[in-house]
């Protein structure tokens, strides 16, 4: 066909393959992957040791974890990059996930930059400095730091140990452009500084090491600074050492003086060890990081113990929560934090064994120039320390959540998401739910728990005894009783009832629904009512035969699932109450061989249900006439009891 030709081509279009006939092609080696959205965007990015059987496993929604069905209903397309081994690929994982920020990748929670303490190793005076700039060559940071007071005080006590300048001392910026104004006397600078200098407030007190006088020689300066180092890094016993040695050297010369400043210094040093608790007999260098997952936020606590004693915590708040899988959620946060900072210890301790555990370890080990590891304590002092991390990241969570008001907000978008899925007339500011609790019929009752503007509303709570006999369970029946009982026209002109619902939740599927609006029906009462399936979460409504998804890990998701746990919390309480009753009353009349003699002897012998459910056989049979086949009688009937 001519170029110029505008008849119409009859060829069908080929159309676009799709996209698991794309991650066919994709080759086996080892990489990343960057699954993007219909925008171009970058939504995830993930590695692999082997990148095609990596990504089939996400188009054919093989991968369990629960974010994958609505993250894959976004991607349109992807991209991957190829490396050698698997050790590039998580390097070059966390640059792409520090360039992109993807959406559904575990990242801190508030967009800041988090303080660190840095040396401007580049200089030929270095100096200290508190900063949340992005990392520059030529400086060596120490951090994060989520307390910024405690990382000022951290340099004001270094410089009362080790005499180093300022980052923002005016001379030593002076001094900083004067030697590079004379980059051609490198070898003479410390006269020049000597001759042009003039002294800054900190040298005069002692905390300045004088580079802006020339009072010291780069060589002594850069050992000052690999001491600030040491420090920083937490090997302080080998300052200390060195200080020791050097005051030793000044007395033994009769300079007293000099003796005295290093004793101060000493004692700054010793004060520091003095508040900082001593977790480890032996100068272990570890950090342990605790976790705790709300619905779709988390807290992150670490320890960092350095030769035994813990000299920070350090706290975070994470994007993602129970939304994504524990060992996703702990394997992203360690790749980010470890990416940021170069304080890496011999171990990192977690409460998980994560996959991918020992390349973590590798590439902490290349960072560190030492050997690094993995571990999960199961006992003993790592434990117990793991588990006060936990707390600590528990409360910073309850903390961020307090001061930002994100629960609030996040029950408001329960409730407007609930009234756009389910079809609502308003957001559904009272919630009723119930729930039924029996075991083969008997003792069985009935829960309504309350929820007003997304909040449990305890007051509110009602329970039932369900009075229908059936001889059987039928948790059908038993629901239109309750309803019946609880939207009758004298219940619903009890104030003590409250208001008519703005949606009814009842625990079940389709079945459970239907006997709920049966029920309402004859009552003549037209309240909003869904059905929540334990199964796969699935919400039924009555106009539509296919059950309401919600979004995993969604607002309105977690709203329902806590009012319909909390219902079954309530049930299954009320229901326990009353087998407990009448256990005590009833259970040993079961047996065979209890008789009112032998039932009174046993009840005075242990004193109380509670006593007698805990006791073995042999403690059984050692009550005055009971004797052993009888005391094994009753200890099984016990544990049926109890199992129900």
């Amino acid at each position: 066909m001519s170029a110029f030709d505008d008849t119409p081509s009859m060829t069908p279009a080929t159309p676009a393959p799709s996209l698991a006939e794309q991650v066919a092609q994709v080759p086996t080696q080892p990489g990343c992957y960057l699954w993007k959205d219909a925008s171009g965007e970058v939504i995830y990015v993930g590695k692999a040791k082997n990148l095609r059987s990596r990504m089939r496993q996400y188009v054919t929604l093989s991968d369990e974890r629960q974010k994958i069905p609505l993250m894959m209903q976004l991607v349109k397309s992807f991209d991957y990059i190829v490396v050698d081994n698997e050790h590039e690929a998580l390097v070059l994982e966390r640059n792409l996930i520090g360039q992109y920020r993807p959406y559904f990748n575990v990242d801190f929670k508030d967009d800041k930059s988090y303080p660190f303490i840095a040396l401007t190793k580049g200089d030929v005076y270095p100096a200290i400095k508190y900063t949340r700039e992005k990392h520059k060559p030529g400086t060596r940071y120490f951090g994060p730091y989520t307390d910024s007071r405690a990382a000022r005080d951290t340099i004001d006590t270094l410089r009362k140990v080790i005499p180093i300048c300022s980052a923002t001392c005016a001379e030593w910026k002076r001094t900083r452009r004067l030697i590079a104004s004379h980059a051609d006397d490198a070898d003479i600078i410390n006269l020049v500084c000597a001759q042009k200098g003039r002294p800054c407030f900190d040298y005069h007190v002692g905390r300045g090491p004088g580079a802006c006088v020339g009072a010291v020689t780069p060589e002594e300066y850069a050992r000052n600074v690999r001491r600030v180092e040491r420090f920083l890094a937490g090997k302080r016993s080998e300052v200390t050492g060195e200080l020791k040695a050097e005051m030793a050297e000044a007395a033994s010369e009769l300079d007293f003086e000099r003796a005295s400043r290093i004793k101060r210094r000493l004692e700054v040093i010793n004060g520091l060890d003095d508040r900082q608790q001593v977790v480890f007999p032996s100068r272990v260098d570890i950090d342990l990081i605790g976790f705790y997952r709300e619905e779709t936020i988390a807290g992150a606590s670490v320890f960092v113990v350095r030769e035994g004693r813990t000299v920070r915590t350090c706290e975070f708040i994470l994007d993602k929560g129970l939304d994504v899988d524990e060992e996703e959620l702990v394997a992203g946060f360690i790749k980010r934090y470890y990416d940021e900072t170069a304080d890496i210890p011999a171990e990192v301790n977690v409460a998980i064994d994560l996959a991918d555990a020992e390349l973590l370890g590798a590439w902490l080990s290349e960072k560190r120039g030492h050997q690094c590891h993995l571990h999960r304590p199961q006992r003993g002092e790592k434990r117990h320390l793991l588990e006060t991390a936990e707390r600590n990241a528990r409360h910073a969570l309850m903390r961020y959540m307090m001061r930002t008001g994100y629960a609030d907000d996040r029950t408001n978008q329960a409730l407007l998401q609930l009234e756009s899925a389910l079809a609502l007339p308003a957001p559904p500011l009272r919630i009723e739910c119930f729930d039924i609790s029996t075991i083969h019929g008997r003792f069985t009752v009935a829960s309504m728990v309350v929820f007003t503007n997304g909040r449990p509303d305890k007051s509110q709570y009602r329970r039932f005894r369900v009075r229908s006999v059936t001889g059987e369970a039928n948790d059908f029946l038993s629901m239109q009783e309750v309803l019946g009982r609880r939207y009758a026209p004298e219940r619903m002109a009890d104030e003590r009832f409250g208001s008519c619902p703005d949606l009814l939740v009842v625990d079940g599927g389709k079945p459970q629904l239907t006997a709920a609006l049966t029920q309402l029906e004859q009552l003549g009462l037209d309240i909003p009512v869904c059905g929540l399936a334990k199964a796969d979460e699935e919400v039924f409504v009555p106009w539509d035969e296919t059950p309401v998804v919600l979004p995993n890990g969604s607002a309105s998701l977690y709203l329902i699932k806590q009012v319909r746990d909390e219902a079954h919390r309530f049930a299954i309480t009320f229901h326990r109450e009353l087998r407990d009753k009448a256990m005590t009353v009833s259970v040993l009349d079961e047996v065979e061989g209890v008789g009112p003699t032998r039932k009174k002897a046993i009840m005075r012998h242990f004193g109380s249900m509670k006593r007698l459910r805990a006791a073995s056989v042999d403690d059984i049979a050692e009550v005055k006439g009971v004797p052993r086949q009888v005391a094994e009688a009753v200890y099984e009937t016990l544990r049926a009891w109890s199992q129900a």
